[in-house]
């Protein structure tokens, strides 16, 4: 393996594409990233909202919004916090997937549909609860793993654990 590539291929620093998958695995969108860390089983990705604004009633996505993200090689979800101008917390969405793909130069991730959404005083909202259980293409290995997700991330914030330690007490 060529010096600075990790076991996962890729190199802190290295602009990467993070390509989001559909639950019938059918890719929806790309967008660029920069890969701050890794370690084994995971990495974590910065990267700036480049689409148009997009109102989603919690919260909206905004040009140049910083997306924290991490993404796990063992875990049925990833985790993206946003932030606004002068790095205001937004909140956390968090992804429920299949557990992150890593290929040299990109990650790609299986959206199962479900998503949460953690604001920056703790209150937690689960999405699209109806959409992941008319899913077909979400079978039900992939389902229970998805569950089991969900209460890992509920966990999580209960906990205040990172990344979700900046919450208050």
């Amino acid at each position: 393996m060529p010096e600075g590539v990790n076991d996962l291929g890729l190199v802190d620093g290295q602009t990467i594409s993070v390509r989001k998958l559909n639950s019938a695995g059918i890719e929806v969108f790309a967008y660029p990233g920069v890969v701050a860390q890794t370690w084994p089983t995971g990495a974590r990705i910065d990267a700036e909202w480049t689409r148009p604004a997009m109102a989603l009633g919690y919260t909206t996505f905004e040009p140049g919004d910083h997306f924290i993200e991490w993404y796990f090689t063992d875990r049925w979800y990833n985790i993206m916090e946003v932030r606004g101008p002068g790095e205001r917390l937004k909140g956390w969405y968090c992804n429920i997937t299949w557990p992150a793909e890593f290929q040299p130069g990109r990650i790609r991730y299986r959206d199962l549909a479900l998503d949460v959404w953690v604001a920056p005083d703790g209150a937690l909202t689960t999405l699209d609860e109806d959409e992941f259980a008319a899913d077909p293409a979400i079978d039900d290995h992939a389902r229970a793993h998805a569950l089991d997700a969900l209460d890992s991330l509920r966990a999580l914030v209960a906990r205040r654990a990172a990344p979700f330690d900046a919450l208050p007490a």
